[in-house]
């Protein structure tokens, strides 16, 4: 996944972190950056639902499964937290990649799912960005929610994308589903550099300054 590391910088986000085992959150407490400060811990829906509304944090880190309440799990704690929505994101956080769980917690409410393989450092900057009103995904994700919310797809002039090379095009969808450089590198068998490359000349073919926009370009068009 790769995110912005400039973005937050000066500044703290109070985090409320949600899993049943204790020691998962010790080590993702210990693991979160100087930008985070956690106010509150949970191991049940109803513990998160009372540490929540009595911290009121700007970001909660959600594990998608958690025991308690009416077996909901996550979805149940953005519900019980439903008032607080305006002013705190959800960020799932969950070994599973499951379509059904990654399209259940967004539509409850969540601003993004990430799984448990990225580290301390990328986790930080995802919560960055979910408390600055940004939608994150691990890698391969965004497609289940593209699928489960997408509209018909709009008109493409053809001369859009005639602009861009077949390998332009490649990198384009890579880069707009959130994979980094090094991972489209990897999975397209060329150069970093040569991605850096390509996706300067596709941001300027198209007009657009950064990632986020080529995102939403992207999904606009269905062409993720």
């Amino acid at each position: 996944m790769n995110i912005n590391p400039d973005s937050g910088a000066g500044r703290r986000v109070r985090v409320v972190i949600v899993d049943d085992h204790t020691i998962f959150r010790s080590g993702l407490k210990a693991d979160l950056d100087e930008r985070m400060d956690v106010v509150g811990e949970a191991g049940t829906v109803e513990q998160a639902i009372a540490v929540i509304a009595e911290n009121r944090p700007e970001v909660v880190l959600l594990d998608v499964h958690l025991p308690g309440g009416l077996g909901g799990g996550g979805r149940e704690v953005i519900a019980g937290s439903n008032a607080l929505l305006g002013t705190t994101s959800f960020l799932a956080l969950s070994v599973s990649d499951a379509a059904e769980d990654v399209v259940s917690v967004i539509r409850a409410g969540a601003r993004g799912y990430v799984t448990k393989t990225i580290s301390g450092k990328e986790i930080s900057d995802a919560v960055i960005r979910v408390a600055d009103g940004d939608a994150v995904f691990s890698p391969r994700l965004a497609g289940f929610v593209l699928d489960a919310f997408g509209t018909a797809p709009a008109d493409i002039a053809d001369d859009e994308l005639d602009k861009l090379s077949a390998r332009e095009l490649e990198v384009m969808r890579l880069i707009a589903r959130g994979y980094s450089y090094k991972e489209v590198a990897k999975e397209l068998f060329i150069s970093i550099k040569t991605v850096e490359t390509h996706v300067s000349a596709v941001l300027r073919k198209l007009q657009l300054s950064s990632r986020h926009e080529l995102t939403k370009w992207a999904a606009e068009r269905r062409l993720l």
